[in-house]
């Protein structure tokens, strides 16, 4: 018999004006432990009659600049970040394979949320232009975030939430090539310069 499943997927289109020491930025490196998810209703206890898994990664956007300056600012690729919040995570489980289990959706999801970081870099940088509206970004944001929740939703499905573990595993690192497909719109890559047509 399969337990229940539930998952919450956040994205939020939010600016901080600080980090906090439980909010991690993603880094190619990074793996989610067990031990990040740090919210007090996180419990593995045979007690449970469901598991639950809130991933605490968002993608967090915000810029402070004059008219002048956003007129002229092409690349908002380090206005862009994606994070995890330690405090915010949830895992509950009923034991420790099941917690492993839902700790690599974890990593699956902050993947999958910077994979969508990068595609709205990228869309920011070719969309902008000199005299675009200070909301232009909005309805590409909205237009991702769909698309990453339905991508989300589908791979639960596929995965009964990461229990069957190797195509989860594919579909991971489906997410982990597709990041490195767009190595130029990293939060700290500046994207290259279209070159200029030369003139017969």
């Amino acid at each position: 018999m399969k337990m229940k499943h539930t998952l919450t997927i956040i994205l939020l289109f939010v600016g901080f004006t600080g980090i906090s020491q439980s909010i991690v930025a993603w880094t190619p490196g990074y793996e989610i432990q067990l031990s990040d998810f740090q919210s007090p209703q996180t419990e593995i206890s045979e007690k449970l009659s469901s598991a639950t898994l809130y991933t605490g990664a968002y993608m967090d956007f915000g810029f402070h600049m004059t008219n002048a300056e956003f007129m002229f600012t092409k690349n908002f690729n380090s206005k862009v970040k994606t994070v995890f919040n330690k405090n915010a995570a949830v895992i509950t489980a009923l034991d420790s394979l099941s917690a492993r289990q839902l700790v690599n959706f974890g990593q699956y999801s902050f993947d999958l949320t910077e994979l969508y970081a990068r595609k709205f870099r990228k869309a920011l940088y070719e969309q902008k232009s000199t005299f675009s509206d200070m909301s232009f970004f909005q309805s590409i944001f909205d237009e991702l975030q769909e698309e990453m929740n339905a991508e989300s939703t589908r791979v639960i499905k596929a995965t009964d939430l990461g229990q069957e573990e190797d195509l989860l595993a594919e579909e991971h690192a489906k997410v982990l090539g597709q990041i490195e497909e767009l190595p130029e719109f990293c939060s700290e890559c500046k994207p290259p310069k279209k070159k200029k047509k030369k003139k017969n």
